[in-house]
């Protein structure tokens, strides 16, 4: 068993016996309904031990559950193991919803009450989640405490690390100028002001970034954007001279952070937009009955559209990674033939290339570095515990990324570390072809990304296979790696493509217990050609490092595919070698050299 779990558990069952609360349920967000979230949030992973990026956990007084994605169906079955918890699987077919669980589970309780912070979930969560309860059997949600107060002794503080100015040469645009832009949005929807609540939102608007959240440079803070004044809500200890002045002349207010609700409750405005799918519900009630307009913030898709500056910026982000990436990749095959070379070990070396690289301030998430199996597991993450030696045969899986001044990247690379068998090679020319097949599509401008999506996915489908995770995210400058809302995914997502937006390419294969392969490239959407029927879009590679062609079966590849590959190989090679020395440029262009049949 695992007793610092159970322990917890059992300190907080006493608390909701004492509260009459006959379930709790613990979210993986943050007052700010963030995908990463600062330590001191981490309730779910305090309550289960669970570490993933996603999940919930529940807990009644005799039971207790967590619900993930398949990315983390093997980690979580592994870390939940003697917690008393049991995994449930997402979008698999038998696994219940929260609700209809907690129906089954309260059925025999009259007047059941669920508990749930409000101040870490958001309007939609609460609203659908009560709605649901109510039709198990009238349960009642209460949404006014947090447990971990009292049990979450040495619970981390809120950050206070210092806040630093964006440069103008970097983000392309004044914050005045994209607070205009703002309210002229908010007008289109009748609104006089809004609650932001994202925090990538607040750091784009205000060309702000900070230190606050693990690889994600951004503030712990709420902005509050009325018809004639801009308040910032953050911890005074964060905000120096310099930007204390840069915000004063950028006409921003500032009022420290926990007095968000205050500023609520003063807002002179005659109705404010907030965001059900970010706004916290607790903030929301704070608000009270005054007109509100809800609906989607903004911010987001003025935020993904990105500028000439901006995209430059990516360029040459993507310029110094992909030097790092020839450098590690020359570096991998003889090191691991040496021997001595493990998943941890080898993403310390990737780091370390990175770092040398101008412009370089933090990896953009933590490496997934798995080899053999453990490329299997989609969001793998080696630890002391787990690290495996690599040896000079069969497949390691490495998705990295590095936050630079001028841009983020995010990349994968499937690489052959000796000897493979035919399925692997089959699988991975599966996967490539799907990367490539995405990547030359051309398509009409406003195409959801999903109506794309299972161009990744047709070749391997032929075949019975797929992956559960999704082909595509946005991707942030100089900010979060995971940007939306445009995705590439097999659910509806109706965003919109457009010119301007970053996204990834990142099919894959995970064959549990073998193996695991994905390809993944950064790309940027841009305009292809405008005809009688409207205008049209296409996909460029930003990201620069050569694909592994030795587990290629090139028997499998249409011409077009082939000729593809090629294409990308010859301007990999002609972007990055004027910046490697010559023995590095030397292994690029074999690296890079046409693949025939």
């Amino acid at each position: 068993m695992n007793k610092t779990i159970t322990d917890r558990l059992c300190r907080l069952r006493e608390v909701m016996e004492t509260e009459g609360i006959d379930a709790f349920i613990f979210p993986s967000t943050d007052p700010h309904n963030g995908e990463y979230v600062p330590d001191h949030w981490k309730g779910r992973e305090f309550i289960s031990g669970f570490n993933g990026s996603a999940g919930t956990a529940v807990v009644t007084m005799d039971d207790a559950a967590l619900w993930t994605d398949s990315r983390y169906f093997i980690a979580a079955e592994e870390q939940l193991s003697g917690t008393g918890y049991r995994l449930m699987k997402l979008k698999i077919e038998g696994t219940p919803t929260i609700a209809a669980w907690l129906g089954q589970k309260l059925a025999a309780k009259n007047g059941a009450v669920v508990g749930i912070d409000g101040m870490v979930n958001s309007v939609d969560t609460i609203t659908e989640l009560a709605d649901e309860l109510r039709k198990q059997g009238g349960i009642t949600l209460r949404t006014n405490i947090d447990p971990l107060k009292i049990i979450w002794n040495d619970r981390p503080p809120v950050p206070t690390n210092k806040a630093e100015i964006h440069p103008l040469r970097f983000a392309g645009e004044t914050a005045q100028s994209k607070i205009v832009r703002i309210r002229e949005e908010l007008k289109k929807v009748h609104a006089v002001g809004m609650l932001v609540s994202a925090l990538d939102d607040i750091a784009w608007t205000l060309n702000l970034r900070g230190t606050d959240v693990h690889c994600n440079p951004v503030v712990v803070s709420y902005l509050l954007i009325d018809e004639d004044k801009v308040t910032l809500f953050v911890n005074s200890e964060k905000i120096d001279d310099e930007v204390w002045t840069y915000l004063k002349d950028t006409g921003v207010n500032v009022e420290e952070y926990e007095h968000v609700a205050d500023g609520l409750k003063a807002y002179k405005g005659y109705n404010i937009l907030m965001d059900p799918a970010e706004t916290s519900y607790t903030l929301y009630k704070t608000y009270g009955d005054r007109p509100k307009v809800m609906r989607q913030s903004p911010v987001p898709q003025l935020k993904t559209l990105k500028n000439t500056t901006e995209i430059e910026g990516y360029r040459s982000a993507m310029l110094k990674d992909g030097v790092a990436m020839v450098k590690f990749l020359r570096w991998l095959k003889p090191a691991v033939e040496k021997g001595g070379v493990t998943e941890m070990s080898a993403d310390e070396m990737l780091t370390s290339l990175r770092a040398q690289q101008p412009l370089f301030r933090d990896i953009s998430f933590d490496t997934i570095a798995g080899y053999g199996e453990h490329g299997a597991i989609v969001h793998y993450e080696a630890t002391p515990e787990t690290d495996v030696e690599l040896k000079p045969e069969g497949l390691l899986l490495l998705d990295s990324g590095a936050q630079y001044l001028d841009g983020t990247t995010d990349i994968t690379r499937t690489i052959a570390l000796g000897p493979i068998t035919e399925e692997m090679r089959h699988v991975y020319t599966l996967v490539l072809k799907g990367h490539i097949d995405l990547q030359m599509c051309k398509f009409p401008a406003n195409a959801s990304g999903t109506q794309l999506d299972m161009l990744a996915r047709q070749a391997m489908w032929r075949e019975g296979m797929n992956y559960l995770h999704g082909t595509g995210h946005g991707v942030g400058s100089y900010l979060n790696v995971h940007e939306g809302p445009h995705q590439l995914r097999m659910e509806w997502k109706p965003a919109p493509l457009r010119a301007g937006m970053t996204v990834t390419v990142e099919p894959g294969l995970y064959l549990a217990g073998k193996f695991g392969c994905r390809t993944e490239n950064t790309v940027l959407i841009r305009h292809y050609m405008t005809t009688e029927f409207g205008d049209f879009l296409e996909i460029e590679p930003l990201t620069l490092c050569p694909i592994d062609k030795s587990p290629i079966d090139v028997d499998m590849l249409t011409n077009e595919e082939l000729d593809y590959l090629n294409s990308y190989h010859e301007k990999v090679y002609q972007e990055l070698s004027p910046c490697l020395d010559k023995e590095t440029a030397e292994w690029l262009h074999d690296a890079c050299a046409p693949l025939t049949r």
